[in-house]
């Protein structure tokens, strides 16, 4: 007589989350001042403004648009200031480099997650490793749902590492 073989990690009623969920998926548009610059070295004002002007920001409308220069010159802050000013269209305007906006943006996702269908829950956190800045996610990501979940793990069902367990009441 054979024993049926019982799969326990499937009956186990575990909800996995896998950080990579929340990368995001939209398209960024960049601008770089380093395009702009004199011998992209300088920001000249009046050829600044000049382009301020006559650019077409249509283009920028519901976009992610990130402001960045991409050399090692010295750009006025006001200048940065003026572009955003053009830019009231945009889905989004976030400075820096495109690995900055990477990660602003995975926690924000991260940040704005509804929680609610965890609440008592068994949740396992799948690893992985091509999210940003992985350890500060794996932070935020245990400090929002230890409130909420009825336990956390780390890993795979099969080899589940235990984080944290709401004490009983």
């Amino acid at each position: 007589m054979e024993e049926e073989i019982v799969n326990k990690v499937a009956g186990a009623q575990i909800e996995q989350i896998d950080l990579k969920s929340f990368v995001n998926k939209s398209n960024i548009v960049g601008i770089d001042l380093k395009d702009l610059l004199w011998e992209e070295l300088v920001l000249k004002e009046k050829d600044f403004r000049d382009w301020v002007k006559t650019n077409d920001w249509s283009q920028y409308n519901d976009q992610i648009v990130h402001l960045y220069c991409s050399n090692d010159a010295i750009i006025p802050a006001w200048s940065y200031m003026l572009l955003m000013t053009q830019l009231s269209e945009a889905k989004q305007v976030i400075f820096g480099d495109i690995a900055v906006v990477e990660e602003e943006l995975f926690f924000q996702n991260l940040a704005n997650w509804n929680i609610d269908d965890l609440n008592a829950k068994r949740v396992m956190v799948k690893g992985c490793s091509t999210i940003p800045n992985p350890n500060k996610a794996y932070v935020e990501l245990t400090k929002k749902l230890m409130p909420t979940v009825k336990s956390l793990m780390f890993g795979e069902p099969c080899s589940a590492v235990p984080v944290f367990k709401q004490a009983r009441r």
